[in-house]
C-alpha cells in the first residue's frame, strides 16, 4: 500500500534521526578507544652507572673455570639419574655398546651438548661474563656455546621458542645464583657421561644454584625435571674450578672446521675441503 505524505514525512524523519544517533554513538566508541592509552612496548632500558656499580658487589667468578671431569666420572657411576623403563633400556643398550668398544656418538655433526649436558659432562673450559641485567656464559667449545642468564626481572615467556640452551631467567640470593631454565629442545639429552644419554623428549624444566664454595671451586648444584625420561627429579652437583693464569685464556673452537681439511684450489684460492668420517665422527685416514 503506497504511503501517505504525512506517512511518508513521518518514516523520512526517523531515519535521519536513526542515522544522527548511530554516527553519534560511533564518533563516542572511537573516543573512548582514541582515550584508552597504547600499550607501551617492553624495551631493554640503558644500563646506568649505578647499574655498573652494583656489579661490584657481586661475587668474583672471573677467570677461566675448567670442569672436574674424574668427580663427573665418579658421579656416573654414584649418581645416575632415576630414568624410567624405556630410558633405563637405552642406557642399557649404551652401556653395552661401549663394553664392546662401539660408544654411542651422542654429540656428533657439531650440534652442541647444551643443556643441561654442558654443565654435567663437559670437557671443556667456559668464561662466565657479569653485565648489568645478565649473566652470559662463554663455553670454548662448538659454534654456539652460549648461555644467557636474564637477572632483569623478566619472567620466561609464554611459550617459549625451543633451543639448544633454552631460555634461563635468574636472580642472585646472597652470592648464590638461582636459575631456571625452560624451553630446551626436546632432542637434548640429559648425559651422564659421553657415551651415556637419553634426549629429554620435552617438558624439561632445570633449576641450578650456582655459588663458590672455595675461593676458586664454583659448585654448580643441579635439579632436572624431566617428565617423560626421569621418574623423580635428578639432583646432583658438578665442580668447576678457576684458572687465573692469562695463559688459559679459551679460544675459539669450531667443531665443525675438524670435518675440512684447508687446502689450495687450482685457481690458487684457500678453501675449505670436506673430509670423509666414520659413524662415531673420526676422520677416516686417506687411501
Amino acid at each position: 500500500m503506497p504511503l501517505s505524505q504525512n506517512s511518508f514525512e513521518g518514516y523520512r524523519m526517523r531515519n535521519c534521526l536513526g542515522r544522527v544517533l548511530l554516527a553519534f554513538l560511533m564518533l563516542g566508541a572511537l573516543s573512548v578507544h582514541s582515550a584508552q592509552p597504547a600499550e607501551k612496548p617492553i624495551i631493554n632500558p640503558p644500563p646506568t652507572a649505578k647499574d655498573w656499580a652494583e656489579l661490584g658487589a657481586l661475587p668474583d667468578w672471573s677467570g677461566v673455570w675448567n670442569p672436574h671431569i674424574s668427580d663427573q666420572d665418579r658421579k656416573h657411576k654414584s649418581e645416575p639419574p632415576p630414568w624410567n623403563a624405556k630410558a633405563a633400556a637405552l642406557i642399557k643398550f649404551q652401556e653395552a655398546e661401549l663394553r664392546a668398544g662401539r660408544p654411542t656418538p651422542l654429540f656428533t655433526n657439531c650440534l652442541p651438548e647444551a643443556h643441561p649436558s654442558w654443565m654435567m659432562i663437559s670437557h671443556n673450559a667456559m668464561e662466565i661474563l657479569f653485565t648489568p641485567g645478565r649473566v652470559t656464559m662463554l663455553g670454548e667449545s662448538d659454534p654456539g656455546r652460549l648461555r644467557r642468564i636474564y637477572t632483569d626481572g623478566r619472567p620466561h615467556p609464554a611459550d617459549p621458542d625451543p633451543t639448544f640452551h633454552g631460555h634461563s631467567i635468574g636472580r642472585w640470593e646472597g652470592d648464590t645464583l638461582v636459575v631456571d631454565t625452560v624451553g630446551v629442545l626436546p632432542q637434548v639429552y640429559i648425559a651422564s657421561s659421553e657415551a651415556h644419554g637419553v634426549p629429554n623428549q620435552g617438558d624439561m624444566r632445570v633449576i641450578e644454584r650456582i655459588r663458590l664454595a672455595k675461593p676458586d671451586e664454583l659448585h654448580v648444584q643441579m635439579k632436572v625435571m624431566a617428565p617423560h625420561v626421569l621418574t623423580k627429579e635428578y639432583e646432583t652437583t658438578r665442580i668447576w674450578f678457576r684458572q687465573r693464569a692469562r695463559k688459559f685464556d679459551i679460544v675459539e673452537g669450531v667443531c665443525q672446521e675438524g670435518w675440512y681439511a684447508p687446502r689450495i684450489d687450482k685457481d690458487g684460492w684457500h678453501v675449505w675441503v670436506p673430509q670423509p668420517h666414520d659413524v662415531g665422527g673420526n676422520r677416516i685416514p686417506p687411501p
